[in-house]
Parts: C-alpha cells; sequence; structure tokens
C-alpha cells in the first residue's frame, strides 16, 4: 500500500487533462474576445484576428517563462532537503488559483488582459518549470539506473494518454455542454475540479520514495552493519562517478546535454507556439472539435514514443534513443509546414511518433551522473534554461508568423526542422567523445 502511495501517475494524469480543458477554453475565449472587437471595426479580415491572437500569446508566454525565474530554484532546493512534495503541491495550487481568472473574464466581461495576471502569479508559483522539475525528480528517487529511463518515459505515457482523452473531449465538451449562455466556461470548472483533486491526492495521499542508492532501498530501521555496508557501497560508487571520468569530463558531458535539450526545446516550442494559430487559419480552419482532435493527435506521441523506448531501450543506449526522437520530430515537423489539408497533418503527426523520447531520456541520462540530493536543482536548472530560451523562441516565432501568413505560413515549422537538425550535433559529439557514460543498459 505505501509503495502504491507514492505513485505520481495519478496527479500526471489529472493535471494533463486540467491543461488540456483549459488550453481549449483559453485558446477560444482569446478569439472570441478579438473577434468581437474586430466586428466592432467593420472588417472582416482574418489576418487581423490572427495577428490579435499572436500578439495576446507573445505576452501571455513571456510572462508565464519570466515570472517563474524568481521561484523555481528556490522552490526546487526545498524539494531537494526532503520537501519533494512542495515543489509538485505549490505549482498545482497556482494553477488552480490563476486559471480560475478565466471565468470573470468569461462570465463578466473581464477584458482578455486579465490573463496576463493570471500568467504572472501561474510563474510565481513555479508553474510547469517547478512542477515538471518535481515529477521527474520524485520519478527518478522511486527507480533504479537500470529502469529510470523507461520509469521516466513511463510518466511521459500517462501524460499522453490523459491529454489524448482530455483533447478528445475538450472540443465536444466546449461545444455540446453548456452550463451557462458562456462557451467555454464548462472547460474551465471541469479543469479547476482537476486540479483540486491533484491537490488532495498530494497532500493526504502522496508519499514521497525512499532514496536509493545502487539500487538498495533503505526499508525499515537497518541495523549498524547494513547502515555501514551502504555507506561503503555509496562512497565506492562516489569514487568511481561519473564513471571513472575527470571532472572536466564531466561537466563537458552535462553540457552537451544541456545543449541538446535546449536546441531541441526550442524546435519543439517554436512549432508549438504557433500552431493553433496555423490550425485556426486558412486553409485548415479547424473548428472546436477538430481543435480537440488535432491536441489528441499531439498527445498520441506520448504513447507511441513509450512504445519506442519500452521496445528499443532493450537494445540500444540512451543516446540512440535521443538520435531516433529528434530525428522523428524533423521529419514530422517538414511535412506540417506544408500542410494544407487536414489528413496531411495527422500523417504528420504520425511521422513524429517518438518525438518525446529526447525529453524524458535526457533527464535519464543525467540522473544516472549526479546525485540524488542534486535531482530535483539540476532538473529545475534545466527546465529554467529552456523556460529562458522559450521566452525569446515564443516572440521570435510569433514575429515570423505574422510576418509570412501573406507569404507562406509554413515558414516557423521550416526553422524549427533546421534548429532540431542542429540539435544533433551536441548529442552525437557527447556520443562520441564520452561513450564510457552511455555504457550502462537496461536490464
Amino acid at each position: 500500500m505505501v509503495q502504491v502511495r507514492t505513485w505520481i501517475e495519478p496527479v500526471v494524469a489529472a493535471a494533463t487533462v486540467a491543461s488540456s480543458f483549459y488550453d481549449t477554453a483559453l485558446l477560444f475565449a482569446v478569439k472570441n474576445y478579438y473577434n468581437q472587437s474586430i466586428a466592432s471595426l467593420n472588417t472582416s479580415d482574418s489576418n487581423i484576428l490572427q495577428k490579435s491572437i499572436s500578439n495576446f500569446y507573445i505576452i501571455y508566454n513571456l510572462i508565464l517563462g519570466l515570472a517563474p525565474l524568481l521561484s523555481a530554484y528556490i522552490l526546487a532546493k526545498i524539494g531537494d532537503r526532503q520537501r519533494r512534495k512542495v515543489t509538485i503541491g505549490v505549482p498545482l495550487l497556482g494553477y488552480l488559483l490563476s486559471q480560475s481568472l478565466l471565468l470573470p473574464v468569461m462570465f463578466l466581461d473581464w477584458p482578455i488582459e486579465v490573463m496576463y495576471g493570471s500568467a504572472a502569479l501561474n510563474g510565481l508559483t513555479g508553474c510547469y518549470t517547478t512542477y515538471w522539475a518535481g515529477v521527474m525528480a520524485l520519478a527518478s528517487e522511486g527507480s533504479s539506473e537500470q529502469t529510470r529511463s523507461v520509469k521516466l518515459i513511463v510518466i511521459e505515457l500517462v501524460c499522453g494518454i490523459a491529454g489524448f482523452i482530455g483533447s478528445l473531449a475538450s472540443g465536444q465538451i466546449f461545444v455540446s455542454v453548456k452550463i451557462t449562455n458562456h462557451q467555454g466556461t464548462t472547460l474551465v470548472i471541469c479543469s479547476l475540479f482537476f486540479y483540486i483533486l491533484c491537490l488532495v491526492y498530494v497532500i493526504f495521499v502522496l508519499k514521497v520514495p525512499l532514496q536509493r542508492n545502487s539500487g538498495l532501498v533503505n526499508h525499515g530501521h537497518a541495523s549498524s552493519e547494513e547502515h555501514t555496508e551502504r555507506s561503503k557501497l555509496l562512497g565506492e560508487r562516489c569514487e568511481e562517478s561519473p564513471s571513472s571520468t575527470s571532472g572536466i569530463q564531466f561537466r563537458g558531458f552535462i553540457a552537451l546535454l544541456f545543449a541538446t535539450a535546449i536546441l531541441y526545446n526550442i524546435a519543439s516550442d517554436g512549432s508549438v507556439y504557433v500552431l493553433s494559430l496555423f490550425l485556426l487559419n486558412k486553409p485548415l480552419n479547424f473548428s472546436p472539435v477538430y481543435i480537440g482532435y488535432a491536441n489528441a493527435a499531439g498527445y498520441m506521441i506520448y504513447i507511441t514514443s513509450f512504445l519506442g523506448v519500452f521496445i528499443l531501450s532493450r537494445w540500444l543506449k540512451d543516446v540512440t534513443l535521443i538520435l531516433i526522437g529528434i530525428v522523428s520530430f524533423t521529419a514530422g515537423i517538414f511535412i506540417l509546414a506544408f500542410t494544407r489539408w487536414a489528413f496531411l497533418y495527422f500523417i504528420a503527426r504520425g511521422v513524429m511518433m517518438f518525438a518525446i523520447i529526447p525529453f524524458s531520456t535526457i533527464r535519464s541520462a543525467l540522473s544516472k551522473q549526479i546525485p540524488e540530493s542534486s535531482y530535483g536543482k539540476v532538473f529545475a536548472v534545466l527546465n529554467l534554461s529552456m523556460s529562458i530560451t522559450s521566452i525569446v523562441t515564443s516572440l521570435v516565432f510569433n514575429k515570423i508568423y505574422q510576418a509570412t501568413l501573406d507569404t507562406f505560413n509554413g515558414t516557423c515549422f521550416i526553422i524549427s526542422g533546421i534548429i532540431a537538425i542542429v540539435s544533433l550535433i551536441p548529442i552525437s559529439v557527447s556520443a562520441y567523445k564520452y561513450p564510457m557514460l552511455y555504457a550502462s543498459r537496461r536490464q
């Protein structure tokens, strides 16, 4: 029973469903708000609507990216001091409070700019940066090195299944279920309900797993001989760590992994930030139901990525899995750039079936080279690094999208693909220079 209470998967599932509901509600709340504003100007120019929505998300994502810089690392340090639940519970509380501000925007016709305050509140409580670092740290603590890559991708799988279900349901709920005359309020209320369930689980049910040392778990009160033996094993491990390499080599390896993760995140974020606008615009013109289908197809990648790691990790090293994931994303994003029909969008998503593998596998490779007491800080620094670059990515890619609306609106996807190709360089260098650090295989 205690082992079951260490599962973080129920939180990930409920929070992902909540997020998928909220994202759909926010997108169409923004669209409806600017539709009304443009209608008052007696114009029907779709490019004006696209640019208005894009400008909103530039500012929204900018605030969402900057605000966690004040809190994420502090919360991560608290989490590493045996208070791991803080790094998960505080961001979830922030989600609950900040996203509830969408209700008065819908019910009371508050200006959409209120959501900038929502983004600030969300960011100050850690946002996704702290939440996901906490989830990854907790999952890493509860797994051995041999099973860690699979364990982390299982978390991604749960996220994918929940997102798939939530996305499919969000479009149907938006169109069919109305508690009031305001479209989208049902989605927001359901989203807040799921966040409340997450908080209750984290506070009253979730138990932080006992730390592992070289596969040994300290159950109950061990004898002094057992403590001495474990200390000896840990000391031997520290003397050999990381894999008998020097400190300079170790730092070089970590830097290359960080470079790959950041570049690949830029490529991924660059496409994600403009994808909703791309789907709403001509020639696709997706409705709320089709937006739900499109998001569900995106979450399917989590499931196929899990299957890829679960099957291929028996024979392939972490570095090979990362390369496969990047190539899969690159091929799919180039197809997406030239998508003009709905069926081609889903084909592109199918080609990107392993695109999530690099994120979880890079974290797994990092966790195998650092002490457990530093998981939270290292993952938080990685997430903060990606968050900072995401701020610039959001601004640049949205501006590029606006500038290319009348020429070729798939330009952003082409750029994303090129950056993804560049991200292959540092991970390839790390495999060439430090092959011994990828030597551990799943058993």
